[in-house]
């Protein structure tokens, strides 16, 4: 290779020099490409600052006068007075060579907000509550539904709908719920207009009740409203639109009716939320294990699992103590518990607690 090398630069032809050489001209202009460069002298741009300037456009910009003036400013005040510096970019790129490209009046900081908490041990404890579009007649014509429903049992305690959103028709839904189902610990909602609006402020604080809200931008800290809209919306019966505010009221009113009385909720331990929410869950239960036995007893060897697995039930220590002890207090013990005889309510419980952790 330095032979090819010296004769091209002597003159002579690539051509030659391969065949001199027995060296192809592809290789050889391969390995030339692959040799290292020399070192590379930097050249500095004409229009550069120098040190002394750099340190001067810093210094007047870190000035008392402008220290809370982003560049753009000063470069106007300075050229109000017949002052040139350097150009904006440029003020730019001196603040960040000095790690000072940022927001340099002091920012207000906001503690972490908690996330809501959303606990009950039986219906009527807690309330949660949201509002959702329902397309109307036409394009960009919608109608908003509001929707109260109980924490504990998934019941759908109050659902309006009307022509707008607004703070005073929330209030007139909660005197109507609170009415019916009786005033609740806490009402849970998000940060809506209408959540936060005085009229439900006012009426809640005048009850006593304990407002929550969740966190700003956050759906999931309100998702039992959320995941019941999704039910509502997903549903096969749910139209593309409504064509009046009346179809859209009747509706709403047939769908809450059946999801209430007939929808088996698995969040509920396949109860509808209505036996839930008036009581009637410990004597579901009760059938559906007289089923299971039976059905045990006549085929044996259908079933792989055992008794206790026959219970239908959502797998949460607090509701499985609650159920049982509801259970107990309806003195139906021997007939919930025939399949562990035995077994108190609060054995029962402690076995089931075991069995579906």
């Amino acid at each position: 290779m330095g032979a090819y090398t010296e004769l091209t630069a002597a003159g002579v032809t690539t051509r030659d020099a391969a065949g001199l050489t027995g060296v192809s001209r592809a290789t050889a202009t391969r390995r030339r490409a692959r040799t290292a460069p020399g070192p590379r002298t930097a050249v500095e741009p004409a229009n550069r600052l120098s040190r002394v300037e750099r340190e001067r456009v810093l210094e007047v910009l870190n000035s008392d006068e402008f220290v809370d003036q982003p560049p753009a400013q000063v470069y106007a005040t300075l050229l109000e007075r017949g002052v040139y510096l350097c150009s904006i970019a440029t003020m730019y790129r001196i603040l960040a060579a000095a790690a000072q490209v940022k927001e340099r009046r002091r920012q207000a900081r906001h503690p972490a907000r908690a996330i809501p908490e959303l606990m009950a041990d039986g219906s009527g404890q807690v309330y949660t509550w949201d509002i959702t579009k329902l397309p109307g007649p036409a394009k960009g014509v919608y109608y908003d539904a509001y929707v109260m429903l109980d924490v504990y049992s998934r019941y759908i305690v109050g659902a309006h709908v009307h022509a707008r959103e607004s703070g005073p028709l929330a209030e007139e839904m909660m005197k109507e719920i609170f009415g019916v189902h009786g005033v609740p610990t806490v009402v849970h909602a998000d940060r809506g207009t209408s959540m936060t609006s005085k009229p439900v402020a006012a009426l809640l604080a005048d009850l006593g009740v304990t407002r929550s809200h969740s966190r700003p931008s956050v759906s999931n800290d309100n998702p039992y409203s959320e995941a019941w809209f999704k039910t509502l919306k997903y549903a096969p019966v749910f139209p593309d639109r409504f064509g009046s505010l009346a179809d859209a009221r009747a509706f709403m009113a047939g769908f809450v009716e059946t999801y209430n009385h007939g929808h088996r909720h698995t969040g509920i331990g396949l109860h509808t939320p209505a036996d839930v929410h008036y009581g009637h869950a410990a004597t579901v239960s009760q059938q559906r294990s007289a089923a299971l036995a039976a059905a045990r007893a006549t085929h044996p060897e259908r079933f792989s699992t055992t008794a206790l697995n026959a219970f239908v039930g959502p797998k949460t220590s607090r509701y499985i103590e609650n159920l049982a002890g509801k259970a107990k207090a309806a003195q139906v013990g021997e007939d919930v518990w025939h399949l562990v005889p035995g077994l108190d309510a609060e054995q029962y419980a402690g076995a089931l607690r075991s069995r579906l952790s």
